[in-house]
């Protein structure tokens, strides 16, 4: 009897729709989670070429949490690229502002460095509230 390897390829991916809610959740334990199920760490036919990921919708990220104080700690930078166009602003500050970018910040950095990074962020959902527009999908509800 002979053993072969199965190894998976793009069209037999099949992805699920899962939904998370990030009220009163630390930052970074939600973002490991959610780099995990767009990589699709937890599926058993992974492979390192074919991205085998689900998606994934994210609520509440306006209640997202930091540990130890780091609300006025933190900082997230961009730049224009022009000399002097450092840009930075604190956590507290990004909240008001735009609170899915700092969950979208987050799991990008999280992410491998490669030219899968940009489709896995494709499919990523965050909302503000707990009301999303993704409900023909039917997605699963994803406990933390």
């Amino acid at each position: 009897m002979k053993y072969k390897t199965t190894w998976t390829k793009k069209e037999n991916v099949k992805r699920e729709w899962y939904i998370i809610d990030a009220k009163d959740q630390i930052v970074g334990r939600v973002a490991t989670k959610i780099a995990s199920l767009l990589i699709g760490k937890d599926k058993p036919q992974i492979v390192p070429n074919v991205d085998c990921g689900d998606y994934v919708i994210v609520l509440n990220t306006d209640k997202l949490k930091l540990t130890r104080g780091k609300e006025f700690k933190k900082m997230y930078y961009s730049h224009s690229g022009f000399p002097g166009g450092l840009k930075e602003i604190v956590f507290d500050d990004q909240m008001k502002k735009d609170s899915s970018r700092i969950i979208i910040s987050a799991v990008k950095n999280m992410l491998p460095k490669n030219k899968q990074r940009d489709l896995r962020m494709g499919r990523l959902f965050t909302y503000k509230g707990g009301e999303h527009e993704n409900q023909a999908q039917q997605p699963k509800e994803y406990k933390l």
